[in-house]
């Protein structure tokens, strides 16, 4: 019965979350720290400060922290851990440059889970006019893969994940990333 009542209180806050509007914060801007990583990152915006989680992607892992994570990331790239490990700084790098202006954060503060002490909510990323799940996924520096939601203006996310998963195939063929020492 506990469990019952558990799970119930879970899914009544998972539709809780489906049913929040999407927030469109501009002017946003990177914030450095240790814990960053290519597909969770700190960011301020205005005078609020909180860890983002991108949706749909799931950039390599920069530690053996979550090992399990960290092989399933290697074999779907083809690579060794190293090279996983490695590409996974590289990612980080690549978002802390591709973030060096103001950017916008579209979230609706679902809440996601991390080890961060700070607030983390799942969100997305425009800069330049560009989406960065489409950015790293194209750059060979994440997988398609994580949570997915129906996004602003309209768009399935079966919808959006089919378009990022031709960018990776796209990155794939060209070699780029954590592609270019593997198949």
């Amino acid at each position: 019965m506990r469990l019952f009542l558990l799970l119930l209180a879970f899914s009544v806050q998972a539709a809780a979350a489906d049913r929040k509007a999407w927030t469109t914060l501009a002017d946003c801007r990177y914030v450095a720290h240790k814990n960053n990583d290519g597909d969770s990152f700190h960011v301020r915006c205005g005078g609020e400060e909180f860890v983002l989680r991108l949706y749909f992607v799931d950039a390599p892992e920069t530690n053996l922290t979550y090992a399990e994570r960290t092989r399933q990331q290697a074999a779907h790239f083809g690579a060794t851990l190293d090279e996983t490990l490695k590409a996974g700084a590289k990612a980080r790098v690549f978002v802390r440059d591709t973030l060096n202006t103001p950017f916008v954060v579209l979230t609706r503060k679902a809440h996601a889970q991390g080890a961060a002490k700070d607030p983390r909510y799942y969100g997305m990323v425009r800069v330049g006019g560009k989406g960065l799940d489409e950015i790293l996924v194209l750059a060979g520096l994440a997988r398609v893969k994580g949570v997915a939601v129906n996004i602003p203006g309209g768009e399935k996310a079966r919808a959006h994940s089919q378009r990022l998963l031709v960018l990776e195939e796209h990155a794939k063929q060209k070699r780029r990333g954590l592609w270019a020492r593997t198949h």
